[in-house]
């Protein structure tokens, strides 16, 4: 049975942080806010955590396509391979903000992506979600809960969410109500930025 715990994005209580870290630090999953839907994460370093979430969604680990919540820009270097001026000029003008980068991804990727050429980014402008990264010390993998509903494709409502996901979870965060359109996905990896899906960051910058 999954807790429940509140925590306000304008301050997020230090104390509930540690607790939903901890619980990450110990291979639990975790669903939290983010500037655009709720998403399901854990630590991208545990692979039996990893393995849960595959799980659930119902994909093959090796097969699935999940981004990294990352604090900011300083950490990209980590799992990325060294990119140009322009590309890093774009990240700088979008992040934090509601996009998912797909990047080249370098060799210090985790076990468990080591055969991924690139990787999704995202640094989501939310006070409790970078937080967690921060408290982590590394990125929070993450995908976005899907409603099973076509007019609600994301559920937004924290309770309704605790309600579905409490026997899969470890914790669901209540963030407040979320929103029902997923990030805009943006394509870096060939140099030329390409929209793979209009979400909601607009892409009129690019």
């Amino acid at each position: 049975m999954a807790e429940f715990i509140r925590i306000y994005e304008e301050n997020p209580n230090p104390k509930e942080i540690k607790r939903v870290v901890d619980v990450l630090q110990k291979g639990g999953l975790v669903i939290y806010p983010t500037d655009t839907v709720y998403g399901l994460g854990c630590d991208i370093t545990n692979s039996r955590a990893l393995e849960k979430i595959a799980r659930i969604k119902g994909v093959k680990l090796a097969k699935a396509n999940w981004s990294f919540i990352c604090a900011d820009l300083s950490n990209l270097s980590d799992y990325v391979r060294q990119i140009d001026t322009a590309t890093f000029k774009i990240l700088k003008r979008a992040l934090p903000g509601p996009y998912t980068f797909i990047l080249p991804g370098n060799t210090n990727l985790p076990k468990d992506f080591k055969k991924k050429k690139t990787v999704g980014i995202r640094v989501p402008d939310n006070a409790i979600a970078k937080a967690l990264v921060e408290g982590l010390g590394n990125p929070i993998v993450s995908t976005s809960i899907r409603d099973e509903d076509d007019l609600l494709e994301y559920t937004t409502d924290p309770e309704l969410i605790f309600e579905k996901w409490e026997n899969l979870v470890d914790i669901v965060i209540d963030g407040g109500y979320g929103d029902n359109v997923a990030s805009t996905i943006i394509d870096l990896s060939k140099g030329e930025p390409e929209v793979l899906r209009e979400g909601k960051g607009t892409i009129d910058i690019f």
